[in-house]
């Protein structure tokens, strides 16, 4: 297997036109369309990052700094009104000059059809050009994660033409103003993105996401590369100048090898099985209490890491080095208690309806955990089909609300709690009612920094004792990249500009 799909990789490498330099980036799979705003997977935003821009972005200490926009908004005194003054000189990769026209229609895009978008929507009075280069938008209330928001990355408030920002569909073309344009994509062979020549940097020293972006490589070849293995060796083989997403027990074949440097990004993020809160058994929340009482998180990350230097056992949803931890109350996490959940399961009267878990050996780590997740809950007297599904499809299945009781996901590490999906009740597993959405309004509404740390200990008390989800633990990423590959800087979504061979 690993064979087949090297030659594969090497037949799509002769296939592409040549640039005068290009790199091979060896992924977990087929990401499907790439619309950046639609879809909040991280395996899309990495390569979504490097065509289309957002007005603002994280530095490497995660606090927001402006991209598209010059500088950082004017407020008004109320917190309700801001004022976005654009870069000038800003082109997308038509040709077009950006203006505040093409702002607006893709924040309204953003506003309508993302699960991020969704979550200001409600809180949006009024979105409007002022000038050619400004744009104002104004609140019903306070918000205080809105610059988070229109700073991430994934569920992204990507700025596009006006015109591609009319559809309100998946997108089918990719015109943004990123450093990249899109090339090609031979599905289950590569993407290709070709460097920009008139691509606008921002000023000032590159620091995370933020500050100046050079497209120094020509040409770089998305390849999707299921097997974790065959990642592995195409990187030690030169066949690809960086492989993401490699389980931890590689780790002792990159030792030592003088043509590759492993990384290990930390932090970096955390396993979640997600319940279906909106309709079938899940939507119990006996059974997720059931669930949650039953499962072994332990188990569940030593079966998927093994060594213990890339996982810990903690429940908060933010780690002791953040104002936001909060441990869980005892018996909430990590409980592995089957007769619990066996006497919680008797008195919400389940029936031995089948639980339908989504899970995908693209994510290796993800599918051993629901090896151990499956055992535990059928100790406890679940009945589980597990669905082993290629991540494309899982992406696709998880906006069916009849279609799954539970799947397995992660998150990666972001400063603003606002930004963890789960807690978006437009996010597959539907998390949403009264005592949930009160909670939320008032960690959104509140800006003083002491206050939002209750506010939020308040909604993690929420998570789990409804328990809509399980956080697994903490884990750390490990990638390679070529020796020859210089330049990169380790971060949570993997990008490539500013690097050079």
């Amino acid at each position: 297997m690993g064979a087949a799909a090297l030659a594969a990789a090497s037949r799509a490498h002769a296939q592409a036109p040549q640039a005068a330099s290009a790199i091979n980036i060896a992924t977990i799979g087929e990401p499907g369309p790439l619309d950046p705003t639609l879809v909040t997977s991280d395996l899309i935003s990495i390569i979504t990052q490097h065509i289309f821009e957002t007005l603002y972005t994280f530095d490497g200490s995660w606090q927001i700094r402006p991209l598209l926009a010059e500088g950082m908004p004017a407020v008004s005194e109320a917190a309700k009104v801001y004022s976005f003054k654009l870069r000038a000189g800003v082109h997308f990769h038509d040709g077009s000059p950006m203006g505040a026209k093409d702002v607006v229609a893709s924040l309204q895009r953003w506003l309508e059809i993302s699960p991020r978008g969704k979550q200001v929507a409600p809180y949006v009075d009024a979105l409007a050009e002022v000038g050619p280069l400004e744009v104002k938008l104004t609140l019903k209330r306070p918000y205080a994660p809105l610059l988070a928001l229109l700073a991430m990355n994934n569920g992204a408030a990507a700025i596009m033409p006006a015109a591609q920002a009319a559809a309100r569909e998946m997108l089918k073309t990719y015109i943004g103003t990123g450093p990249y344009r899109f090339a090609e994509h031979k599905p289950d062979q590569y993407i290709r993105l070709a460097r920009f020549d008139a691509y606008a940097s921002p000023a000032g020293k590159a620091d995370g996401y933020a500050g100046e972006r050079r497209a120094l490589i020509g040409e770089l070849r998305f390849v999707p590369v299921p097997n974790p293995t065959t990642r592995v060796d195409g990187v030690l083989a030169g066949q690809y100048q960086f492989a993401d997403s490699l389980p931890a027990e590689m780790l002792a074949r990159l030792h030592g090898q003088t043509q590759v440097a492993p990384i290990t990004v930390k932090p970096f993020g955390f396993p979640l099985m997600i319940f279906n809160n909106k309709t079938g058994p899940m939507a119990n929340p006996l059974l997720r209490q059931a669930a949650q009482a039953a499962l072994s998180c332990s188990d569940m990350l030593a079966a998927a890491f093994g060594d213990p230097s890339f996982f810990d056992a903690i429940g908060s949803i933010y780690t002791k080095a953040t104002p936001y931890f909060d441990a869980p109350p005892k018996g909430d996490y990590n409980a592995a208690d089957a007769k619990r959940a066996a006497a919680l399961l008797k008195q919400a009267g389940y029936a031995k309806q089948p639980i339908r878990i989504m899970t995908s050996q693209q994510y290796d780590f993800l599918y051993k955990m629901s090896l151990v997740a499956q055992q535990n809950l059928m100790d406890a007297g679940f009945n589980v089909d597990l669905q082993v599904l290629d991540w494309a499809t899982l992406l696709q299945k998880r906006g069916d609300a009849k279609a799954w009781e539970a799947f397995f996901t992660y998150h990666t590490f972001v400063p603003e709690p606002s930004l963890i999906t789960i807690f978006n009740p437009a996010y597959p597993g539907w998390w949403d009612n009264a005592e949930k959405g009160a909670a939320m309004d008032a960690f959104n509404g509140e800006a003083d920094p002491v206050r939002r740390v209750a506010a939020w200990k308040k909604l993690q008390g929420l998570f789990f004792s409804q328990a809509p989800a399980i956080k697994v633990g903490e884990f750390y990423n490990l990638a390679a990249r070529s020796a020859k590959l210089t330049g990169y800087t380790v971060t949570p979504w993997p990008f490539f500009w500013n690097v050079r061979i």
